[in-house]
């Protein structure tokens, strides 16, 4: 299986980078305009250096330009508070998923590759759309039946929570250092976001992530 995987540089699409690096052929990142791209292309990087893996990154300029979330530099102040709380939803970019896998789909096909990983996981049902199982089975139909070597789409994270997904890339031997999880986008994980309170929930007992808070 020869494989690109959408990678991000956060704990989650780190997991599936190291479990599934032998077949990892690129590493696409993708820059949106999210108040936190840089400090998570900066995980991104180092982590596909470490492994040895070629990485790109796409800029998706558009995004930030016709799109509205409080997650992008031209939306407002990152909401606080837990990954199922309703105010949440502002953080959403609507179809965020569906555009990077299309994207990474042509990507896949032009480099002969049969396969595109994404690390969706059951956490972030409640809020994004494109995150659930529905979407993800949908999806992948239309990118095998898109494409003349009929790619598949692999996410092994759809029903897992991110504490299991933690534990199993404890199991592995990651640094969980070398990724980063926060929508604020500071030099230190905030210790007040969503993501700052799943990551910290995930990584209980095992957590070596230096926080604000």
């Amino acid at each position: 299986m020869s494989s690109v995987i959408i990678y991000s540089g956060g704990m989650d699409s780190s997991v599936l980078l190291y479990q599934r690096k032998a077949d990892i052929a690129l590493a696409v990142s993708f820059q949106y305009g999210s108040k936190h791209n840089a400090r998570e292309l900066e995980s991104a990087r180092a982590n596909c250096m470490a492994l040895g893996i070629e990485h790109k990154v796409v800029h998706l300029d558009f995004v930030a330009d016709l799109f509205r979330s409080d997650l992008l530099q031209s939306g407002g102040s990152i909401p606080e508070g837990h990954f199922e709380d309703e105010i949440m939803r502002s953080t959403v970019i609507p179809f965020r998923n569906g555009i990077m896998l299309s994207i990474a789909t042509g990507i896949a096909e032009s480099m002969d590759c049969n396969e595109v990983l994404i690390a969706n996981h059951a956490g972030n049902h409640a809020i994004y759309p494109d995150c659930r199982a529905l979407f993800i089975r949908a999806m992948g139909m239309a990118m095998t039946e898109g494409t003349f070597s009929h790619i598949q789409l692999t996410a092994p994270f759809t029903r897992m929570t991110k504490r299991e997904i933690a534990l199993e890339g404890k199991r592995i031997g990651m640094d969980f250092g070398l990724t980063y999880s926060c929508y604020k986008g500071g030099p230190i994980h905030c210790g007040k976001c969503r993501t700052y309170v799943e990551r910290k929930e995930a990584l209980a007992g095992f957590d070596t992530t230096e926080y604000m808070a």
